[in-house]
């Protein structure tokens, strides 16, 4: 099966997204451990996330740092069938934390992650994205 130019384009992404996931992580993970600095600010943008995992610090924190999502990037841009593997996880993982949120009562964040992380849930199961990871690369790409 050949994935076309546009598959490749969202096939890149995707990757790029996952490093953001990353990014994101790291963020959260040293405001955890060294609390009182400037980028404590960043929590204004989810403070019941903030409230739930402060008590946690140091052991979320740690954790935070170096998540899957650095290693399923990796194998992204790799082409590895275990990077496409585990990038279908963890968004799996996020449908249903969003889908408790919205049947918790955060209708609008839960519906609104539900929405975008089913998107991209259903753009990761198609087969000509699977396909180029079970060959380990895309046809047009390099």
């Amino acid at each position: 099966m050949v994935v076309r130019r546009d598959s490749s384009r969202g096939v890149s992404a995707v990757g790029i997204f996952l490093y953001f996931g990353t990014a994101m992580a790291c963020l959260a993970g040293t405001t955890l451990i060294w609390r009182g600095t400037a980028l404590d600010r960043v929590w204004i943008l989810n403070a019941p996330a903030y409230r739930h995992l402060a008590p946690l610090g140091r052991i979320v924190g740690g954790f935070s740092f170096w998540d899957s999502a650095h290693a399923a990037g990796t194998g992204w841009f790799r082409r590895r069938l275990w990077g496409w593997r585990l990038a279908v996880g963890i968004i799996t993982t996020q449908v249903l934390g969003d889908l408790v949120d919205f049947l918790m009562g955060d209708f609008v964040r839960g519906g609104t992650g539900f929405a975008i992380a089913g998107a991209l849930l259903f753009y990761l199961l198609r087969p000509e994205v699977r396909a180029a990871f079970e060959r380990g690369k895309v046809s047009g790409m390099r």
